[in-house]
C-alpha cells in the first residue's frame, strides 16, 4: 500500500509471506482435486499435499498426524475442543476452568456451558497476567472435565507456565487445553514435554493464509472424547466435517515451516526493536507503564499505558502514520474495556498494543515513538 501507515498490529493479523503464497499457487488451478476423492491422481495428489502440511504441523507440536485435524480457525478449533469436549465426557463431569484473560473465543465458550448445564469456574491472575499455580489447583474439583489456558496472551504477550500448567491438571486427571495462536511458531511448543491434550491455533498469526487453523486432540495417555459438533461426510477423523481447503493448508504448513526455522533470530530481533520502542516510550512519557509481566512475555507485543491521553484518541489522531490497536481485533468493533487490562488492574483508558512483526524495522520504530510523543503532547492540551 503506498503511503500506508506503518503497520503495528501483527497480533491482530500479518501478510502472506511471498514463499508461502508461491507454495499455494498451484493447488488452486494445477492440483486443484478435492482431497477426499481418492478414486483418481486428481484427488490423491491434493491428499498428499494435505498429509504434507499435517505432518509438518504435527512435528512442529511433537504430536503425530492422526492428532491433528484442520479448521477454518483457531475460533473454530476452540469452539470443537470446549463444546465437543464437554458433550463427549458427561459421565466424567460438567464442571470447566479456564482464565479471566482468555481470549474471547474461549470465554464466550465457557458461557455457552453455562448455558447449557455444565459449571465453570473462571480464574484471575495476578498483576501480571500470570496465573498461579496453586489457584489451578484449588480449582479443579472431582468432576472436573478440562482446563484451558492460553499460551501467550493476545493483548500483553505475557507467557503462562504451560508445563506447570499442564503437569498439575495430568496429576489430577484434568485434560488440559490450551489455545496457541500467538505461541505457534513463535516460541517452542512440545505438547507431551508441556503435558498439554488439546491445542488450537491459527494460521494467519505467522504470515500464512487467513480461514485455516487447527486442532490437536491427544490420542493417547490420555485419549480425549471429542465430540463432532458439525456434520456432513465425516472428514477429519469424523471431527470436522467440510471439503478441506488444499490450498490454505498447505500455506498453513509453509508458514510454520518458516517460522521454526527463522524462530531464534527472529524473536531476538524483535526483542530489540520492542526494547526499543518501550524504553523510549518510558522514557518521554510520565506515567507511562508496562502491561503484563516484563519477562514472562513474547518479543512481538508491547502493552503500555500512556497517561494521561485516552487511547482510543491516540489510535485515531494517529491512523494515518500508525496502525495499532488497543486491544483484541476480535472485539474490537464493541468498544468496551478490555477484559484483559480489567483483570490485571490495568488502565485499559490510556493502554494501547504495538505489535510488531517480520517486515518492522529499527527506522519505523524510531518514527513510531516521535509520531506518539509529538501526539501526546498534542493532546494534552485537551486532556
Amino acid at each position: 500500500m503506498k503511503n500506508a501507515p506503518i503497520y503495528l498490529d501483527y497480533a491482530a493479523t500479518t501478510p502472506v509471506l511471498p514463499e508461502v503464497i508461491e507454495a499455494m499457487l498451484p493447488y488452486f488451478n494445477e492440483v486443484f482435486g478435492n482431497p477426499a476423492s481418492k478414486s483418481h491422481s486428481y484427488g490423491n495428489a491434493a491428499a498428499a499435499a494435505v498429509e504434507k502440511a499435517r505432518s509438518i504441523l504435527s512435528e512442529t507440536i511433537n504430536a503425530r498426524g492422526q492428532e491433528v485435524i484442520f479448521t477454518s480457525g483457531a475460533t473454530e478449533a476452540i469452539n470443537l475442543a470446549i463444546k465437543g469436549v464437554a458433550l463427549a465426557n458427561k459421565e466424567k463431569g460438567k464442571h470447566f476452568i479456564t482464565v479471566a484473560t482468555e481470549h474471547k473465543a474461549v470465554l464466550d465458550c465457557f458461557q455457552w456451558l453455562k448455558d447449557n448445564g455444565f459449571e465453570t469456574t473462571i480464574l484471575p491472575v495476578n498483576s501480571d497476567g500470570i496465573l498461579e499455580t496453586a489457584a489451578l489447583e484449588k480449582a479443579i474439583r472431582p468432576d472436573t472435565v478440562m482446563a484451558s489456558i492460553m499460551t501467550v496472551n493476545n493483548e500483553t504477550g505475557v507467557i503462562q507456565n504451560i508445563s506447570k500448567l499442564g503437569e498439575v491438571c495430568h496429576r489430577e486427571g484434568v485434560y488440559f487445553m490450551t489455545d496457541a495462536t500467538q505461541a505457534l511458531g513463535k516460541i517452542p511448543i512440545d505438547v507431551k514435554r508441556m503435558h498439554i491434550d488439546v491445542l488450537a491455533a491459527s494460521s494467519h498469526k505467522i504470515y500464512g493464509p487467513k480461514g485455516i487453523g487447527m486442532l490437536y486432540t491427544s490420542r493417547s495417555n490420555p485419549k480425549v472424547k471429542v465430540q463432532a459438533i458439525q456434520h456432513g461426510g465425516g472428514h477429519e477423523k469424523g471431527l470436522r466435517s467440510g471439503t478441506l481447503p488444499t490450498p490454505l493448508i498447505v500455506g498453513f504448513g509453509a508458514a510454520v515451516a518458516l517460522a521454526c526455522r527463522q524462530m531464534n533470530a527472529e524473536q531476538v530481533r524483535l526483542s530489540k526493536l520492542r526494547d526499543l520502542l518501550q524504553e523510549t516510550l518510558l522514557s518521554s512519557v510520565q506515567g507511562a507503564s508496562v502491561n503484563g509481566h516484563i519477562e514472562h512475555r513474547v518479543p512481538g507485543i508491547l502493552n503500555i499505558s500512556l497517561p494521561p491521553v485516552d487511547a482510543e484518541a491516540l489510535v485515531a489522531s494517529l491512523s494515518s502514520k500508525l496502525a495499532f490497536s488497543t486491544g483484541s481485533a476480535c472485539t474490537s468493533e464493541k468498544i468496551e474495556a478490555s477484559h484483559v487490562l480489567s483483570a490485571i488492574g490495568a488502565d485499559h483508558f490510556t493502554s494501547s498494543r504495538f505489535a510488531i512483526g517480520k517486515f518492522t524495522t529499527k527506522e519505523e520504530i524510531i518514527a513510531t515513538a516521535e509520531a506518539i510523543n509529538s501526539c501526546i503532547h498534542r493532546l494534552k492540551k485537551f486532556c
